[in-house]
This record gives structure tokens, sequence and C-alpha cells, in this order.
């Protein structure tokens, strides 16, 4: 008879060999060979810069030699549902297959009968709070918000939200989307209402709401939507972004100009991107493949080799399978010790204030 340890580490040992097995799990020489025979893919919104994506795609290209109908890499998440809903008859080269939209935006799109369920083969290694129990949408990474500036410009990096009120940084700040359709803008003024004090979700987009009105009276906010170049060239030497968008940003630049990404003291809000078929794909089988590719190991480090924390981190990590390269290349771990994790429900209510009074309430029209 095994004794309680013994029979505890037999547990074990055989959870950590079925997990092992999922996530080697290769997807099937059918959907293989149909999304081969379909022959492309086609995605919306994936910027080149943005958590890596640029070689996530020439990965996957390269693999199984499928091409990528890249549609609008600029579009935000609500972009990217309308595009779904705009093309639902369509099965030419404007109909998405595949979206990869904020957290809130997963739970309404699959609502409103947009999203085609699909389980991947490593689905038991996606934790469940960040996935769909019917498979119509999945968590793939997370970020914080933070500060990326220009310090060639900007001298007083700034530290904390409260600073980008000062008189100093006339004319220099951005957020990195619309807020009346970007997610990553979206979360950006629901985080300045977290370092407000508020709790409430609906108090949170409000304080959130009232503090960007702050910045932008006094002459602080620029109505542009922030990017790399902006950033360099300086008409946006302060931009609000993810910071994995941040760090590629940087990396990207090279030094000319230095740039440095803050996470601000309070305020920390982590956001949890999510992926998804279209339920109208002209290519289904392709955006399965897709899916497939996106979390299995090697897609899952080529989002980390691109700052982002993939969502399958902790089950890679326990198993080894991180490269101590790609760990130290990561920020600290303590500037993401107080992020908070805004739920489903919280993002509902935070967006709905955000996004329906931005324009009454801040009067800056983002474009």
């Amino acid at each position: 008879m095994l004794n309680k340890t013994q029979r505890l580490l037999s547990m074990t040992t055989a959870i950590v060999m079925a997990s092992a097995s999922l996530a080697a799990a290769e997807p099937s020489a059918d959907l293989i060979a149909a999304a081969k025979k379909e022959g492309t893919l086609t995605t919306i919104a994936l910027p080149h810069d943005w958590c890596g994506y640029g070689d996530v795609i020439a990965g996957f290209k390269a693999k199984y030699g499928i091409e990528v109908n890249e549609l609008n890499p600029d579009a935000g998440s609500g972009d990217e549902i309308e595009a779904i809903k705009a093309n639902k008859g369509n099965k030419g080269p404007q109909a998405p297959d595949v979206i990869d939209v904020g957290l809130s935006f997963g739970p309404s799109a699959k609502a409103e009968g947009l999203l085609m369920p699909y389980k991947v083969s490593t689905w038991d290694s996606i934790p469940d709070t960040a996935k769909d129990a019917d498979g119509a949408w999945y968590g793939d990474y997370y970020g914080v918000l933070s500060f990326v500036v220009n310090t060639d410009i900007v001298k007083n990096v700034p530290k904390d939200w409260a600073d980008l009120k000062k008189s100093e940084f006339a004319n220099s700040i951005a957020l990195a989307g619309d807020p009346r359709a970007s997610n990553q803008a979206v979360q950006a003024v629901y985080a300045a209402g977290v370092a407000a004090g508020e709790k409430d979700a609906e108090k949170i987009g409000a304080a959130g709401l009232s503090y960007f009105a702050e910045v932008n009276k006094a002459g602080n906010f620029v109505p542009v939507i922030g990017k790399s170049a902006s950033l360099a060239q300086g008409s946006t030497p302060i931009v609000v972004a993810w910071d994995y968008n941040g760090l590629s940003w940087r990396d990207t630049l090279k030094g000319n100009p230095p740039v440095e990404v803050v996470v601000p003291k309070t305020g920390v809000v982590a956001g949890v991107y999510v992926q998804a078929i279209s339920a109208f794909a002209p290519h289904p089988n392709a955006a399965k493949l897709w899916m497939e590719y996106l979390y299995s190991d090697e897609g899952q480090l080529g989002w980390l080799k691109g700052y982002c924390h993939p969502i399958r981190f902790n089950d890679l990590a326990a198993k080894g399978k991180v490269p101590k390269e790609l760990l130290d290349k990561l920020p600290p771990a303590e500037g993401y010790t107080k992020a908070v994790f805004p739920t489903l429900a919280e993002q509902d209510k935070g967006k709905a204030a955000i996004t329906t009074k931005w324009d009454s309430v801040v009067g800056a029209n983002v474009k």
C-alpha cells in the first residue's frame, strides 16, 4: 500500500505528465490539410510591433505555408467586432477570420452570436478564469498600463498618475488609442480611476474620465493616437500604453531617442486580451490552425519575446520551457506586484461609463 506522501507524489507526477502531454499536443493532420486547402488566413488589428506579432505571423506562415491577409493593423477592439458584423455575408478579403480583443469584448461578442467555439489542443493549460467554458473566446496574454517616455524631451520622468497633471508636461501626453473604441485606451482611463482610490467599477470609470478632463483642461493632453513614431518625433513624448508596446517601441528605436517605460506607483491595471474565431470566418480551418499555433509552446514564447506575458506562462515556466534570456529581458517583477486584474463585470461597467461619456466629460476628439 502507498502511504499518503507516496500517493500524493504519484498523483502529482500523473498530473504533470498529463499536462506535458497536452501542452505538447499538435493539431491533427486533417486540420492542417483543410487549412492548407483554404490557403489564407485573414487577421485584423495586429500591428507587427504589438506583442511580437510580426515574428508570430512570420512563424505561422513559415510553418504551414498559409498566406496571412492583414487588415487594418491600427484598429481597436471595437473596430474588430464591427468588422465581423459588417462582413457577415462576405467571404471576400475584408472579412476577418480571427480577432484579438480586450477581455470585455469576448462575452459581448459571444452574446451577439459573432463567435465560433473552438478548443485548442492545449486548452486545459489555459486558466479557467481566462476562458469561456464553451470555447467561444480564450485569454492569450496580458500586460500592465505604463508611461512610455521620450527622455530626450522629458527630463523629469513621471512616476505616477498625479505627475501627468504638472504644467511641465504641456502638449505632451497621449493615449495609445481612442477611448471610445480602443480597449487599451479604455483601460488607461480606468487605471487613472483606480489611482484615484475608487473601488466601484462605475465610479472608477467616472474618476478616470474626470482625471483626463483635468489633464485636457491643463493643456497637457494631445488628442491623437500615440504611437512609436509620434513618441520618437516628440509630438507625443509621453504615451500611456501597455508595457509590452512601450518596451517594443524602445527596442525598435534603439536609443534614438532614448525611451523609458515606467509602471506607475499606483493605479497599476493589468489587462488580458482574448482570441476568438468569427462565426462567419471565410477560412474556418485556417482560423483553427492559427489558434493551435498561438497556444502552442512556440506561439506562446513568440508573444513573450514581444514582452507580453502569455496566458500559459505559468505552465511553461513550471516545465522549464521559458529560456533564461527571455526572463532576463522582462521588467523587474516589483513593478507588477500591485497590479489589479479587473473582472469581466468590472470591465463592462467601466467600459460603458468611459466609452459613452468620454465626449461629454473630456471633450477631446482622439483620432
